[in-house]
């Protein structure tokens, strides 16, 4: 059941860790180089992300700065931002590309905090299926002899009080986010 336990707890963690990612993924009144992962560029006759073709950097905290490796890429860089959904109006300069950050307001606020509420739902719902996974296999090996009922219960303490520990990280990891979105 060690290595079992190990394969769960490695799980949970891969919910937090995408969780985080989800979250850093969210603007906040700071710009974050995580901001445009999602964004893909036409290049090459491909889609590729954005970080593929150019190198992201933060040199203050309201700007994003995009440089691009080739001059031919500018305009479809450029394009992917702006077509992105994000509200960024890039300014051109070369090969770079300036990105200020607004100010955000209530509104938009409210939907990131509602956008964030969806990333640790479906985080929740990933350390649940895990927990599922974890007790059927122990309910499994009860019923085929490998552990007695006794076992079976103390691991199953085990499981429920790593999904418990699991998402009260994720609860915390939500009302910090939340806490940085609202910050005026």
């Amino acid at each position: 059941m060690s290595g079992e336990y190990d394969d769960l707890k490695r799980r949970m963690d891969g919910a937090i860790a995408a969780f985080k990612h989800d979250l850093a993924s969210l603007r906040t009144g700071r710009a974050s180089s995580n901001l445009l992962d999602a964004i893909q560029v036409q290049a090459y006759g491909t889609t590729m992300p954005i970080n593929q073709v150019a190198n992201v950097t933060v040199p203050e905290p309201r700007m994003i700065s995009v440089s691009v490796w080739d001059k031919s890429m500018v305009g479809a860089v450029d394009r992917a931002i702006r077509e992105s959904n994000l509200g960024f109006n890039p300014i051109v300069d070369g090969t770079n590309l300036r990105i200020p950050l607004p100010e955000l307001n209530e509104q938009r606020r409210k939907e990131l905090v509602r956008i964030s509420h969806g990333y640790a739902e479906n985080a929740r719902v990933a350390a649940r299926h895990v927990r599922r996974d974890g007790m059927d296999f122990l309910k499994k090996a009860e019923k085929d002899g490998d552990i007695s009922e006794d076992d079976h219960r103390k691991r199953s303490d085990q499981v429920q009080k790593l999904t418990d520990e699991t998402i009260s990280t994720i609860d915390h990891l939500l009302s910090d986010k939340e806490a940085e979105i609202m910050q005026v």
